[in-house]
């Protein structure tokens, strides 16, 4: 029987061309783990869309900047931290976006509906997004 990972710690930099191998990283994690096809790609969508907002808003655009991973499993709960040194400002909250066809706005909803819970930690010299998603329990036969 295969041993259940516990822990997946990344360290890398605020550059776009990191986003795919995160995404795949963290999907073989929570593949692991034993979430299904579906539940992985929302996962992998949201550590994307938290990144990407990572080097769009709180760095500025700024491509060279640390940004800490942590994905944590345990209880039937798949923990992520994603850590920057950015700017701070927590980004705006919306149900829904203003206008769909309009860029801007999505990430946020993305991540309200797709997780079971996110919250954002100010760390006085950046932030720290905490993302979790628990594993569905099958029925007892």
């Amino acid at each position: 029987m295969e041993k259940t990972p516990t822990q997946l710690r990344l360290r890398i930099s605020s550059d776009p061309a990191n986003l795919a191998p995160v995404r795949h990283d963290i999907e073989s994690f929570a593949q692991a783990c034993g979430f299904d096809e579906a539940a992985r790609g929302e996962i992998g969508l949201c550590v994307n869309e938290a990144m990407a907002n990572i080097t769009r808003h709180a760095y500025d655009g700024a491509e060279d900047k640390p940004i800490e991973i942590s994905v944590s499993f345990g209880d039937h709960t798949l923990r992520v931290e994603i850590r920057d040194w950015g700017s701070g400002d927590l980004p705006p909250m919306r149900e829904k976006p203003k206008d769909p066809l309009q860029p801007g706005g999505v990430g946020m909803v993305c991540l309200m509906q797709l997780m079971d819970n996110i919250s954002f930690e100010p760390q006085g010299d950046g932030m720290k997004l905490v993302m979790v998603r628990k594993l569905p329990q099958k029925p007892a036969a």
